[in-house]
């Protein structure tokens, strides 16, 4: 739970010292925080001065002994210990035991697509390949100076962090809790960002600016561009690249297990746009399988397999699941996508009906299952729809139990108090069971739904 620049210090320091990072979502939730600490049997909690009073909060009810919370700044609650005073403290020079690349390196908790957050394991030499195969394929070296501006929580910035690391490049780290615009062009020229990743929420908003205070900032030093986690429309795409004048546009799929998929490269984003490209240089190689585990001919839709080389090593005490994610040396993380004539791979289910909003990842099944626990409601469908700024937003489809009322604020005042605020319902509509789109069998068809109300 670290802020400032200090992510990336302690980040290094863990894995010299052979012990495992743990980074935890701080928009979670207290009970859901609480799991992953123990859950992962977190034995030590690092934690910026933003963070203590939460820590604070929960603390009696994880397994954590006393004096096992570094906090940064001043020791806010008996027990804790400042992080400077920790470092004062230290002998000398530690010599550290070389660390086996096999060894885990850190347990990256992804949102809980049916029931608990999952722990990935991920290896120092799954760490350093993708590295190597982030430098070779966008061209970086020890000369750039990259800007991480989603939390290091997220794959995808912890991802290129650790790229920058392993070069021993220039790396800031933005820990404003709230994504700042105008901020962001003043450390672009400021600091001669020559790389930073992005997701199309953050761009969109860079882009309003008035024309005035996005003049007033020379970003000509951004060379490289990555836009994820969400799709971006080409007027978005065009736009970026008519303001960021030298830089070049990149777009990329992957996921915290299997790591980088496929990238869309610079020449391709808008003669492909809506594709997320081909598999990486040197990364592997993708199957897309039917039910069988049959390869399905090009241009239908089957399950997305990835064959890398930085793969995770299963699910933390969660064997069954890393079973289910694996078909031989093949992973999955339940991505449907087609392949057309020229080799690009076109997503077409997102991690099983998974929400985008603003960069964070949404499991509609989490939603549901707290929605399906009030009194009032006898079934209910989570689902995105598009939103200008944020991607998708997301909406609550109830049917509540016969002769009961309930009002949208009802519903999401129930939410507010059991998630995370992202993952509550921005929209809630009422519906009659018969209107429920459904198999055969009874389960409800989101896509369907989907179609019904975009």
């Amino acid at each position: 739970m670290p802020g400032g620049n200090l992510p990336s210090e302690i980040s290094v320091a863990l894995a010299r010292a052979g012990l495992v990072a743990v980074p935890l979502n701080v928009r979670l939730t207290a009970s859901e925080m609480i799991y992953i600490l123990d859950h992962s049997e977190t034995r030590a909690v690092i934690a910026a001065s933003e963070f203590h009073e939460t820590l604070h909060a929960i603390r009696a009810d994880t397994r954590i002994e006393p004096g096992r919370y570094v906090l940064i700044g001043e020791a806010s609650f008996p027990g804790g210990i400042g992080y400077e005073s920790l470092i004062e403290q230290a002998r000398g020079t530690h010599v550290f035991d070389a660390v086996d690349p096999g060894e885990t390196y850190a347990l990256l908790y992804t949102s809980g697509a049916t029931g608990q957050p999952k722990g990935v394991i991920r290896s120092h030499a799954g760490s350093a390949l993708m590295a190597l195969a982030t430098a070779v394929e966008m061209g970086f070296s020890r000369t750039d100076t990259a800007l991480i501006v989603m939390p290091l929580f997220h794959a995808n910035s912890l991802y290129f962090a650790s790229t920058f690391v392993h070069l021993g490049a220039a790396c800031i780290i933005d820990d404003r809790r709230s994504f700042d615009p105008e901020g962001l062009l003043a450390t672009l020229a400021q600091e001669k960002v020559t790389f930073t990743s992005l997701v199309p929420t953050h761009y969109i908003m860079v882009l309003a600016l008035p024309e005035a205070v996005k003049n007033r900032y020379d970003v000509s030093s951004v060379g490289k561009l990555m836009i994820s986690l969400a799709p971006a429309r080409q007027d978005t795409k065009l736009a970026i690249l008519d303001y960021f004048h030298n830089s070049e546009l990149y777009e990329l799929y992957g996921s915290t297990e299997a790591g980088w998929v496929t990238l869309l490269r610079p020449p391709e984003q808008i003669a492909k746009l809506g594709s997320v490209g081909r598999e990486w240089d040197g990364s592997g190689a993708i199957r897309l399988l039917d039910e069988h585990g049959r390869e399905v001919p090009g241009g239908e839709v089957g399950e997305l397999f990835s064959r890398t080389p930085y793969v995770f090593d299963g699910y933390w005490k969660n064997p069954e699941k890393t079973a289910e994610a694996f078909r031989g040396g093949w992973c999955s993380v339940g991505d449907m996508a087609r392949r057309d004539e020229d080799g690009y791979i076109w997503l077409v289910d997102r991690k099983s009906n998974m929400i985008i909003s603003g960069g964070e990842n949404i499991y509609p099944s989490e939603v549901e299952d707290v929605l399906g626990e009030h009194p009032k409601v006898q079934d209910v469908a989570v689902i995105g729809i598009p939103h200008e700024t944020w991607g998708e937003t997301v909406q609550a489809v109830i049917v509540l139990h016969d002769g009961q009322q309930a009002s949208a604020e009802e519903i999401q005042h129930w939410c507010k108090q059991r998630l995370a605020g992202f993952k509550c319902p921005r929209s809630v509509m009422f519906i009659a069971d018969a209107d429920m789109p459904r198999t055969a069998t009874g389960k409800i068809q989101h896509r369907k739904l989907r179609q019904r109300l975009q």
